[in-house]
């Protein structure tokens, strides 16, 4: 893996322009690790080989969600160099890429959560893609350490980055070194795979099936299915409204297994300064920031079909009128807006029509108003977009 360069999708190009380029020799070992579990045919399945199996499978996930997610990540505790290290060394044995991929990668995805330079979203690649396959998209291949700068000085997690699959390795080894084939396979195999996939869910079903809580520019949803069998990371929608929060079980009854250890190892001392949403969080009484209000607004505006309600409007005006539009929307866009809301056209939909939809799509929010304010705006500027296109035609028509 090379780091001297930024992958396509972080150079300003965005991974839903390109074609998604699967290196298939990077995915072959992903492959194999699934093929490996059908071994357990032959060498069979003893009770040895299957408490390995299940105590891999949950101390690996505590891994993926307290270290790769809310430490490296996200930054929600703190905690000693030797602890770090003892953490990444933990995640990595999952075999799904070093510690620093996969925090940049994860930055990334809440910068642009959804949008087409999310590194995953169902939404704009496919439900597949987001949950696996862009993994070995060539996009992606490479690490930008600029996003991880706070861990990339650390020389231990640089040699774990270059050698991502050695704690994977090793434990392979401890399992069959314990266990025979049946702990290789049984052990480590079937709990690697079913570590893949509790992660990638996260990534894949979390942002299509479950409930919002609150507003947060994008898909994410809580679901406890996920939660259960993810030690607390399946109440997505709550992390994305505070995603430096140690706890995404925001309510009692949330079950969040990874915060309760993580608290437990606070009051040894392991870590420390563990982050907390505030009072306003919780009772979602926080107004929001202008990036979320942007992207709900879009959300909503893009319910809309622009396209369809122009035409409408195109008719009702008729010809004579739709000329002596060219001249307005042609010179200044941005006067289409305002002109069209002038207009009152019952083909064009009302603020009031809008903010029914908003609380329809979305959950409650102080900033419900601003939310439907934007996507009033963003539905008036694209009718007029297409407006002028159609004023436009009829005059070159004339």
């Amino acid at each position: 893996m090379t780091d001297d360069l930024p992958p396509l999708s972080e150079t300003g190009e965005t991974p839903a322009a390109l074609s998604p380029d699967i290196i298939y020799p990077s995915a072959l070992p992903f492959a194999l690790v699934h093929v490996a579990c059908l071994g357990a045919i032959w060498t069979g399945i003893g009770w040895k080989a299957a408490a390995i199996g299940i105590a891999l499978y949950w101390l690996r996930i505590f891994a993926i969600g307290a270290g790769y997610h809310r430490y490296f990540s996200h930054r929600a505790y703190e905690t000693s160099r030797g602890f770090q290290f003892v953490l990444a060394a933990l995640a990595q044995s999952t075999a799904q890429k070093s510690v620093l991929w996969w925090a940049a990668k994860h930055r990334q995805h809440h910068l642009h959560s959804d949008t087409p330079q999310d590194v995953h979203s169902p939404a704009q690649q496919g439900f597949l893609y987001s949950h696996f396959g862009w993994i070995f998209d060539r996009n992606h291949e490479t690490t930008d350490l600029a996003k991880v700068a706070d861990f990339a000085q650390y020389p231990e997690l640089m040699w774990l980055h270059r050698n991502e699959l050695a704690p994977a390795v090793a434990l392979a080894i401890l399992c069959f070194a314990v266990a025979g084939l049946q702990g290789l396979v049984v052990g480590f195999c079937w709990s690697t795979v079913a570590v893949y996939h509790a992660t990638f869910s996260i990534n894949s079903i979390a942002h299509v099936a479950g409930r919002r809580r609150y507003v947060t520019g994008d898909d994410s949803r809580n679901n406890w299915l996920l939660a259960i069998v993810t030690m607390g990371e399946g109440w997505h929608n709550n992390h994305h409204a505070f995603q430096s929060s140690v706890r995404q079980g925001f309510r009692w009854w949330e079950y969040d297994p990874t915060f309760y250890v993580l608290k437990l190892l606070s009051f040894m001392r392991l870590i420390w300064k563990l982050k907390s949403p505030p009072i306003e969080v919780l009772e979602n009484r926080r107004r929001l920031g202008s990036k979320v209000i942007r992207r709900a607004a879009a959300q909503v505006a893009d319910r809309f079909n622009a396209e369809r309600i122009a035409s409408a409007v195109a008719v009702v005006l008729g010809a004579g009128r739709l000329a002596q539009l060219h001249a307005q929307l042609s010179h200044a866009q941005q006067c289409a807006a305002d002109l069209l809301s002038e207009m009152n056209l019952p083909q064009v939909p009302t603020e009031s029509d809008i903010r029914k939809r908003a609380r329809s799509m979305l959950a409650n929010s102080p900033s419900l108003e601003d939310i439907a304010a934007k996507a009033h705006r963003l539905v008036l500027e694209a009718v007029g977009a297409r407006l002028a296109t159609l004023a436009a035609q009829a005059a070159a028509a004339d």
